[in-house]
């Protein structure tokens, strides 16, 4: 199912819903934008929640910007286990609920 030529058809929700398709756009770039964090912290949390969220065409293009903002391949391992350690500690956290 994952297949990167499904992305040249986001210009059909352009063409659907273009009222809403530029707003998309103008918001994903406004929250891209320089700012007090820099665009490779941005784009590593990107990753992280690419990761977290399980999104084959985010981690690709996310990971690949990163690396353009100058990222490291140890920076995105790390940032790896960041998401994986966080997704554990959810569970484990949200485990106590089924504890009496």
């Amino acid at each position: 199912m994952y297949d990167m030529k499904n992305l040249t058809k986001l210009k059909n929700l352009g063409t659907l819903a273009p009222e809403a398709w530029k707003a998309f756009v103008a918001f994903d770039e406004a929250a891209f934008k320089g700012g007090a964090i820099p665009l490779k912290y941005k784009e590593l949390m990107a990753v992280a929640v690419a990761l977290t969220t399980q999104c084959p065409y985010c981690i690709e293009i996310h990971a690949k910007k990163a690396k353009k903002a100058g990222a490291t391949e140890q920076e995105l391992a790390e940032t790896t286990l960041i998401t994986a350690a966080l997704r554990a500690g959810g569970a484990v956290t949200h485990g106590t609920h089924t504890l009496e």
